[in-house]
């Protein structure tokens, strides 16, 4: 079996593959940079209860993080539980990307990851947009090529941020809006951040198929938030929950 785990900025997200690439599992967990090797060890092993596996089982690991501070910890957590260091999706990996960044080492693991697990899926060129703490989009074209992208912040930071720098605004949830013209304060917050970063994305999709005149783009979400703004984009937009995981997978089977 190969444990997979994805962590971001607000959840870690932890998958259980079997040799088939059937996903047994997949858990969230809070992202905290405090928490020593012996947390995350528990922590581990806790899921794997709920879900009634054992981690003996457990073959190989693989590690995507965007959280430099809590490598080590994990990194440290994962050896001790599984008795050998996990990989890492980083500088060395290989992934058959062939990225065209001015800093290659500048694009995070989890925007490879999503990536190299959309090439299995979709023919290029492709957009993905993972909506997570910070939105990124990437665009990959012809010969595996990932060109580069944009980041944005993510649906529940501007949120947050707009309760936090307006008196009168309360904290919401991000929920469906009951109509584009909402009628009291909360139902307007909640029409302005879904149907404004449905719109915004619409927007980039365009402008990017632009780049690609004449060809068909394939575009794919994942992420937390995805599901409740994609449904408003006019864009055809393919929400893949396991984007992440699938391409953790990928990486996993060419560099074992």
């Amino acid at each position: 079996m190969l444990l997979a785990i994805d962590v971001g900025n607000s959840n870690t997200s932890v998958g259980l593959f079997d040799k088939d690439k059937n996903l047994r599992f997949l858990a969230s967990l809070d992202t905290d940079s405090r928490k020593t090797a012996d947390q995350i060890s528990i922590d581990l092993m806790n899921l794997f209860t709920l879900y009634h596996f054992s981690y003996k089982d457990v073959t190989g690991a693989i590690l995507c993080s965007v959280v430099p501070p809590l490598n080590f910890m994990m990194e440290k957590a994962l050896t001790r539980l599984l008795g050998k260091p996990p990989m890492v999706v980083g500088p060395g990996v290989k992934t058959g990307l062939n990225i065209r960044l001015t800093v290659q080492t500048q694009v995070g693991a989890d925007i490879v990851a999503d990536a190299v697990s959309a090439l299995e899926k979709f023919e290029p060129p492709i957009i993905t947009i993972d909506m997570g703490t910070a939105t990124t989009i990437g665009v990959i074209s012809e010969g595996r090529t990932y060109e580069g992208g944009l980041l944005l912040p993510g649906v529940n930071v501007s949120l947050e941020a707009l309760s936090r720098r307006a008196a009168q605004l309360p904290d919401i949830s991000l929920q469906h809006p009951k109509a584009l013209i909402g009628k009291n304060t909360e139902d307007c917050m909640r029409s302005g951040i879904v149907y404004g970063t449905a719109g915004m994305l619409d927007g980039i999709i365009d402008r990017i198929r632009e780049q690609f005149p004449g060809r068909d783009i394939s575009v794919v979400a994942t992420g937390g938030n995805a599901p409740v703004i994609v449904r408003y984009c006019r864009n055809k937009i393919i929400y893949d929950k396991f984007l992440l995981m699938d391409g953790l997978w990928t990486i996993y089977q060419k560099n074992r």
